[in-house]
């Protein structure tokens, strides 16, 4: 699992990092700029930090070329994959949204005009995107080759979902400017990582997202690239977007517990639509053998 702890230490040991230098980075930071806030000046370190982490393990792990990228389809090929993902995603998504409000979990916002509507579209399509784009790079992409290359597809498949849906919990934390010392950035740390203390709230949109990504790596091993995965992804996200931005979740909705309160979209409902999804596919799989033909090792 060499190349696992690799990718384990680029995530894990730049939080670390970032927790460690967190107050002095501030401290420079607000010579520049008075008036930034002490989770975001650390957040984006960390993320430069990550950053690193990532060129480090693309040259320690000789990630090079576009086939280790998940960009090694011809242009035509990556294009036509991603529209079939971009619209496979959108249209499953759509019917997991519409089935939450046919079941009274959500509703429309009263008063949404097509305005509101179109700037909501394309907020989520822009979000899907980019998140899309830059995730399944990292998770299908790079981590994705080097796992498969060390230990082989179930693995890759396996332990990217694992970590993909992991880091959706890293929390959103705030300590104010007059709170800020030399070990803010162990209790921002702690704040990021508090709801991994709290399985029960979690324990629904982690399944959920577990899926998710197990669905993404088996799109990723079949179809030869990444190509698919961001089409995927980026429908799903921008359904999800477009959803949460018109509609609100219902309180006391009979049927609530389907939905996580996490993020008031994943949970038991989502996992259930993609277990399905996923047992289509792995019956129907041969029809994806084509698509990976030299571009991707045999599949375990």
């Amino acid at each position: 699992m060499r190349s696992f702890s690799w990718f384990m230490l680029a995530i894990a040991g730049t939080l670390v990092l970032a927790a460690a230098l967190a107050y002095p980075v501030y401290l420079l930071a607000i010579v520049i700029e008075p008036g930034w806030a002490f989770h975001r000046v650390v957040t984006r370190f960390w993320q430069l930090s990550m950053l690193a982490g990532i060129a480090a393990c693309v040259w320690g792990l000789r990630l090079t070329g576009r086939d280790a990228w998940g960009y090694g389809l011809a242009r035509p090929r990556f294009v036509a994959q991603f529209g079939a993902g971009l619209a496979v995603g959108v249209v499953t998504m759509f019917a997991v949204a519409a089935l939450m409000i046919g079941l009274g979990i959500r509703q429309p916002l009263p008063g949404l005009g097509a305005a509101g509507l179109s700037v909501s579209l394309a907020s989520g399509l822009a979000t899907g995107l980019a998140v899309g784009l830059v995730e399944e790079t990292f998770f299908r992409g790079l981590m994705f080759s080097a796992i498969r290359r060390e230990s082989g597809a179930r693995a890759a498949i396996l332990l990217t979902a694992v970590v993909y849906a992991a880091i959706h919990f890293l929390a959103r934390t705030k300590i104010p400017a007059a709170e800020v010392g030399l070990a803010s950035g162990w209790v921002l740390l702690r704040g990021v990582l508090r709801l991994f203390g709290e399985p029960a709230v979690m324990a629904d949109a982690f399944l959920s997202l577990l899926a998710v990504g197990v669905l993404l790596g088996m799109a990723r091993q079949w179809t030869g690239s990444i190509a698919a995965c961001i089409g995927l992804h980026a429908g799903w996200v921008w359904v999800i977007k477009a959803t949460t931005a018109t509609t609100r979740a219902v309180q006391d909705a009979p049927l609530g517990w389907l939905v996580s309160r996490f993020d008031g979209f994943t949970g038991w409902l989502v996992l259930t639509w993609a277990c399905m999804f996923a047992w289509w596919a792995w019956h129907h799989r041969h029809r994806f053998s084509s698509c990976a033909a030299r571009v991707s090792p045999p599949a375990d």
